[in-house]
């Protein structure tokens, strides 16, 4: 009899330090899951960018310091490259993936919304209206022609888009913008595109000139020419450059006025993919489908830029600083996309993007030529 209460009393004692185990754990979890769902707070938010943003600035300072000694070598393109290295060679630590990704997005954002600041009205419009329906058509027709040739090679629409506005537009600028709207997480179709505008817009540096010679261009017709079909703005400076003053003038207001429609095309573009997302909303628990805004706020602030430095009211010395981050600003994310990409990415590719920046570069220089010849 005594045995039975004594195992009856161990069987309490049992049950009480297996409940008491049980409770702790069970306080631990409740307390791990409120940690959890509590909101992060603003430190930890910008904690958590920090080393990111340290290291693209990082690759920021390599890039310029690179392009200070080899000048034909865009501190955009190296930045990319830089950041390509990184992520393939040294690998990225988890830890800088936000500030990365910050990188990428808003700080490319805030770099585009500055380049506005290069642009004035007055300048685009002295080029008469000839050659502005000109600059209209190289753009249009540009990005038109590329959508096609991308669709019959099957490309996808969003790198069709960065290469066709890349080469269209703007070079590496434009194709930073576009994604920008697209906000797509292939950063490996960025790389590609920008990586293409430096290949192809270093061909034109030296053919160009050749070419308009033997057409029996003048300086001025071959600076609009250079201004029409070169990719990059540095490309542009370069062409112009080599064949005189007077083509260079002529070259950087032609290019500036294809930099002008880049707000424009962005708004089309933000148009597209809001109208797309209507098309294809669902109503799932009672929410709908995030819808992209008709003009994202940075190409609000670029179109801004453009309108106060027109008005003549930003002091010169405020613009050279603007341009200085701007640079600045773009090179840190172009390292930031960089790191964002393994290169076996890139070999997926394969050979169509090439093709289609070939094509694209045919189209816009037979269309800058024409316009020219008719107008220049």
């Amino acid at each position: 009899m005594r045995q039975v209460n004594d195992d009856q009393s161990n069987d309490q004692s049992n049950d009480q330090a297996r409940a008491a185990t049980i409770e702790p754990r069970q306080g631990g979890s409740l307390a791990q899951a409120q940690a959890q769902a509590a909101p992060v707070s603003w430190a930890n938010r910008v904690g958590a960018v920090v080393p990111g943003l340290a290291v693209s600035a990082v690759g920021m300072g390599l890039a310029l310091l690179v392009s200070s000694w080899l000048p034909v070598l865009s501190p955009m393109l190296v930045a990319i490259a830089l950041g390509v290295l990184l992520r393939n060679l040294g690998g990225v630590h988890r830890i800088l993936e936000p500030g990365i990704a910050s990188a990428a997005k808003r700080v490319l954002r805030i770099g585009v919304v500055l380049l506005g600041l290069q642009l004035v009205f007055g300048d685009v419009l002295a080029l008469g209206p000839g050659m502005i329906v000109v600059v209209v058509a190289v753009v249009g027709v540009g990005i038109g022609s590329s959508l096609l040739v991308g669709r019959w090679l099957g490309m996808t629409p969003n790198q069709v888009l960065l290469i066709g506005g890349g080469f269209s537009i703007c070079g590496a600028a434009a194709v930073a913008a576009i994604d920008g709207v697209l906000d797509d997480d292939r950063d490996e179709e960025v790389v590609t595109a920008v990586a293409l505008v430096v290949i192809y817009g270093t061909v034109m540096i030296p053919l160009l000139p050749l070419m308009a010679s033997g057409l029996g261009l003048t300086e001025q017709q071959t600076g609009l020419w250079a201004g029409a079909s070169v990719h990059e703005v540095a490309q542009v400076v370069a062409v112009g450059g080599a064949v005189g003053s007077g083509a260079l003038a002529a070259a950087v207001i032609v290019k500036l006025a294809r930099v002008l429609l880049l707000a424009p095309v962005l708004t089309v573009i933000g148009l597209q993919r809001r109208l797309s997302a209507s098309g294809k909303a669902s109503v799932i628990d009672g929410t709908h489908t995030h819808r992209p805004p008709i003009m994202p706020l940075f190409v609000a602030g670029f179109i801004a830029m453009v309108v106060i430095r027109s008005l003549g009211i930003v002091p010169q010395p405020v613009v050279d600083v603007a341009h200085t981050a701007q640079t600045l600003l773009l090179t840190a994310a172009m390292f930031a996309l960089g790191a964002g990409v393994k290169l076996s990415m890139i070999r997926r590719l394969g050979a169509r993007p090439f093709v289609l920046a070939l094509s694209t570069t045919v189209v816009v220089a037979a269309i800058g030529l024409g316009g020219v010849l008719l107008f220049g």
